[in-house]
């Protein structure tokens, strides 16, 4: 039975999907069965491993069409399968509202196919409306990147605290598998510090694994590959490898 993961922070511009991706296909790498689950309505997830963006199934027919999921998946050259996103989700959140047991649609649709995989990794939306509540309900546990940055921390205070909201009402074993820290520049004492801040406030929930600052990183979203198949000797790949033996230890 697949562990599902939901990948999230309402603020954008962290490394979501990049971290989505990557660690996807990282722990596809390691032998493992993976699903990415792409609910942001910019659909980079999708495109980020080479699927067109105006693929006809998405996860769209899967939360407001009720359509089976196996109908939508689309495998990858990369060992990981894709619930693709198109533009038809920009709707999705206004759509989901009149429906019933609308947080539950998302848990409801990939309870028919955990059992076929070893990870499901969701690629949550930068906010904290109805996609990203739905993805907390059917998650186990929520990782969330978090930028090198003083006033990122805001934002992780606020996701927590919607956390317990859906704890306290939806999903009263979802737990906080851990932080990410990324786009990291070891030249700037300020990065420094912010990650020695976060360790001290957040303790063993932080990563060891820093994910650096990359150019090759956006190089390898642009032509839909995961870093490890665009650069596999690139220092991005070496830290995303680094990152899913941490999620498997973590999963022991």
């Amino acid at each position: 039975m697949a562990k599902v993961i939901a990948v999230a922070n309402q603020k954008g511009g962290v490394g979501k999907t990049t971290t989505s991706i990557n660690l996807s296909a990282s722990l596809a790498h390691f032998g493992q069965r993976v699903l990415i689950v792409d609910c942001d309505p910019q659909g980079n997830a999708t495109s980020g491993f080479g699927i067109n963006r105006n693929t006809r199934r998405s996860i769209y027919d899967v939360l407001i069409k009720s359509f089976n999921p196996l109908y939508a998946l689309q495998m990858t050259s990369y060992g990981v399968t894709v619930l693709p996103a198109n533009i038809d989700l920009a709707g999705a959140e206004i759509e989901l509202v009149s429906l019933n047991q609308r947080e539950l649609k998302l848990r409801d649709a990939l309870d028919k196919v955990r059992g076929h995989y070893d990870y499901i990794i969701i690629d949550c939306p930068p906010s904290l409306g109805l996609l990203t509540i739905n993805a907390l309900t059917a998650a186990d546990a929520i990782l969330t990147p978090l930028q090198c940055e003083f006033y990122a921390l805001e934002g992780v205070t606020q996701l927590f605290k919607t956390v317990e909201i859906v704890r306290a009402n939806l999903n009263p074993l979802l737990f906080v598998e851990g932080v990410v820290m990324t786009m990291f520049d070891r030249r700037t004492k300020h990065h420094q510090h912010v990650v020695e801040e976060v360790r001290e406030g957040f303790g063993y929930l932080v990563y060891k694994t820093v994910i650096p600052r990359s150019v090759r990183l956006a190089e390898a979203a642009s032509y839909g590959k995961p870093i490890l198949y665009y650069d596999e000797n690139s220092r991005s790949a070496e830290v995303y490898l680094e990152l899913a033996k941490e999620v498997l230890d973590r999963g022991k």
